[in-house]
């Protein structure tokens, strides 16, 4: 990162708590939020929560803009195209920033030089189910047939290189078993392939799946988290069950594309920052097992970066690449 870019996000950083109506209003538009998931997602949830109280902080609506396709890059592509007014913002998930330069040998983007980093917001844990009809309700069980019959199991994911497919992968590296994955176009329909017994298992977001687990549409196996849930006393976490691997990071962030002045990237964190601050929306947050993770756009690189380093890692000994 040239030290230009550095000096600018450590002075954003000990700015932001005195954002305030010094700065210049935010452009008389609405803000356009894109998503690189569709409806349903937890990426849809997280936008559909904060969008309002945003809207409210800026003085200008959140419109909300689901694109998604080709692990992101539809979305991000499209951000690249607008002016970097601040009305044009992508709210990323990690996937398409630290996992996708290491998938994607000719990736149309660079995660540090084509984005302006504006503010962390959520991070969320994941689950393991599995589908009724697999006949599997533990993780001792879903190993024990993966190693009986190699390949056999399917699991489904939002789509190749999404955090569903890489944590799956993880796992499978780390118990020394294989699974054969079933790529879908994003999370609704991965967890329809479960609850309908055409794929065997998945892990995904556990905002997205809480409904189907508590319906008992389908059967939860451990928790991708550090700890247990109260309202999930005996659900095992995914060490508690055995597997030691790293857990799957499962933060969104917003971005806008590169060159957004930084006054505008205050404000627009700061508005970020009053939503997440909001009663009600963390409420609702809390309703579908998101956490709030306000911070500066310098912690937001430092997280990407991170989790770049450790899943890249992955990705490249395993030699995972687009089918």
């Amino acid at each position: 990162m040239r030290p230009t870019r550095r000096a600018l996000l450590t002075q954003t950083l000990l700015t932001l708590p005195l954002a305030s109506t010094a700065f210049a209003q935010f452009p008389a538009r609405p803000l356009r939020m894109i998503l690189p998931q569709p409806p349903g997602s937890a990426n849809d949830a997280v936008a559909r929560i904060i969008a309002e109280p945003m809207g409210r902080a800026l003085g200008q609506p959140v419109v909300i803009e689901n694109r998604p396709g080709a692990n992101g890059m539809v979305a991000i592509n499209l951000l690249k195209q607008q002016a970097p007014d601040g009305t044009a913002m992508l709210l990323s998930g990690v996937s398409q920033l630290s996992f996708n330069p290491h998938l994607y040998p000719n990736l149309p983007y660079d995660p540090v030089r084509d984005f302006t980093y504006v503010a962390p917001v959520t991070d969320a844990p994941f689950i393991l189910i599995a589908s009724k009809r697999s006949g599997i309700t533990n993780v001792a069980q879903l190993l024990e047939r993966a190693r009986a019959e190699p390949g056999r199991l399917t699991y489904s994911s939002a789509g190749i290189g999404n955090s569903t497919h890489l944590s799956v992968e993880m796992i499978a590296d780390r118990a020394n078993v294989r699974f054969t994955h079933v790529p879908y176009a994003g999370a609704g329909q991965a967890l329809t392939s479960v609850i309908s017994g055409e794929t065997d298992f998945m892990i995904i977001v556990l905002a997205v799946a809480l409904g189907q687990v508590r319906a008992g549409a389908v059967s939860p196996l451990a928790l991708v988290a550090p700890r247990r849930l109260p309202f999930l006393p005996d659900l095992v976490t995914q060490a508690e069950a055995g597997i030691t691997a790293p857990l799957m990071p499962g933060w969104f962030g917003l971005l806008g594309p590169a060159g957004v002045p930084e006054p505008v990237v205050v404000q627009v964190n700061a508005a970020v920052r009053a939503a997440l601050a909001d009663e009600n929306v963390q409420r609702r947050l809390a309703d579908v097992v998101l956490v709030p993770i306000p911070g500066s756009p310098a912690e937001l690189l430092a997280r990407m970066q991170e989790d770049s380093r450790v899943w890249g890692e992955f990705i490249r000994a395993r030699g995972l690449r687009p089918e």
